[in-house]
């Protein structure tokens, strides 16, 4: 963890990718069609419905935003709006950001990126393959 991460007093604990996510009795999170790397005949491809999770430990009231860049980085296919979570001390948090229809143009490897505070926080490969390249 980085020295402004430490002082931020927050941890990011795991990031899945997946179809969809349901709240269900007693609090708990059902993940549906959790993947990591998108294997299609054809691009471009689009994802009707695509969710983004990332569970946080730590403390404090955050500003988190999710945003996924083309191969080059160059370019954003989807950006989140930034939503605050909080975490209460030595407790843990979800933060959930959903997409819809987010359209892939190319086969390649797209750059999932977590912001906290407007800064950049964690970076994720998401791999998009047409099965006619090799994936690395």
């Amino acid at each position: 963890m980085s020295a402004e991460n430490k002082e931020l007093q927050l941890e990011l604990l795991y990031t899945l990718f997946c179809d969809d996510v349901r709240l269900e009795a007693g609090n708990k999170l059902s993940f549906m069609g959790v993947f990591q790397n998108i294997m299609v005949q054809q691009v471009p491809v689009s994802l009707i419905k695509f969710a983004v999770v990332n569970h946080w430990r730590g403390e404090g009231t955050h500003l988190s935003e999710v945003r996924i860049l083309t191969p080059d980085r160059q370019h954003p296919v989807v950006v989140s709006q930034p939503t605050s979570f909080e975490i209460a001390p030595g407790g843990f948090a979800d933060n959930i950001s959903f997409f819809v229809n987010v359209t892939f143009p190319a086969a390649g490897t797209y750059w999932v990126q977590t912001l906290v505070n407007s800064s950049l926080f964690d970076e994720q490969q998401l791999i998009v393959s047409d099965g006619r390249e090799a994936v690395a």
